[in-house]
């Protein structure tokens, strides 16, 4: 799995309430947050290998969400995030919806972040049609590349910072680093400035220090050193342990795959 991919899964479980009040504003009419949620990493590999074991890896997500119906209903949200062109994205997440639905006979709501560059590319449902006998499976998308940073900037909630960290990474190619250092600074600084819970700050955080790099190694440093004289506050959130704790997860991830650990 690549880097990003593992920093996409691990935000979206960072903030997997707010993802779903960003992209619902009855979320929470709707959901039962305070039942927490089930992160099924190891059926959707499975499900994934199954649906086309040649595929590359992507970053699909599938969790397990209580609603406030009673009992023991409960919905199946699948998330994808996409970073480039496919032509065949509308049938996998077809596919995908009804191998979910097979094996857990669970209502099911779709949900496809495109981190993408392609202006044309915004799939949003899957239609086949034989001799009478029709399919249209649609479900929800989000062009980041599309988005206005003003409304973003605007939003009360902390997921709009992943997707203006995502918006940064997509003008990455035209910005020198001072440039791009200018930029996750006044980004992080305006994150502080909000009154966001210390596990989202600390969550979000990470994302934009390490999902948008530099070309120079170096100016992490410079990074971290600017944000660290911004205000004590932060020194009392213990960003710079998640910082180290993630390194020291990534290592051994990385020697776990390589076959060293």
């Amino acid at each position: 799995m690549k880097f990003d991919d593992s920093l996409w899964k691990a935000i979206l479980e960072d903030l997997f309430a707010d993802f779903l009040r960003f992209f619902f504003n009855n979320a929470d009419a709707v959901f039962d947050m305070k039942k927490g949620f089930e992160y099924l990493d190891k059926e959707m590999a499975q499900i994934a290998v199954e649906a086309n074991p040649e595929s590359p890896k992507y970053v699909d997500k599938l969790v397990k969400a209580y609603t406030r119906e009673g009992n023991e209903q409960w919905v199946l949200v699948h998330v994808e995030v996409q970073g480039y062109t496919d032509p065949h994205f509308e049938e996998r997440m077809f596919t995908y919806y009804y191998r979910i639905f097979d094996r857990y006979r669970q209502r099911i709501t779709a949900i496809v972040l495109l981190t993408d560059r392609d202006r044309k590319f915004h799939p949003t449902a899957y239609h086949s049609e034989f001799l009478g006998t029709k399919i249209q499976y649609q479900f929800n998308t989000y062009k980041i590349l599309n988005q206005s940073e003003e409304v973003l900037q605007k939003s009360r909630n902390p997921f709009a910072f992943v997707i203006l960290t995502a918006l940064l990474a997509l003008q990455r190619s035209r910005l020198t680093d001072k440039a791009l250092l200018d930029l996750k600074l006044a980004l992080a600084r305006h994150l502080l400035e909000r009154n966001f819970s210390k596990p989202a700050i600390r969550g979000i955080f990470y994302f934009i220090r390490y999902y948008v790099a530099f070309a120079n190694p170096e100016n992490d440093s410079k990074f971290d050193s600017k944000i660290d004289s911004f205000t004590p506050k932060i020194r009392h959130m213990g960003i710079v342990e998640t910082i180290k704790e993630r390194e020291t997860q990534k290592i051994l991830e990385r020697g776990i795959e390589k076959g060293k650990i």
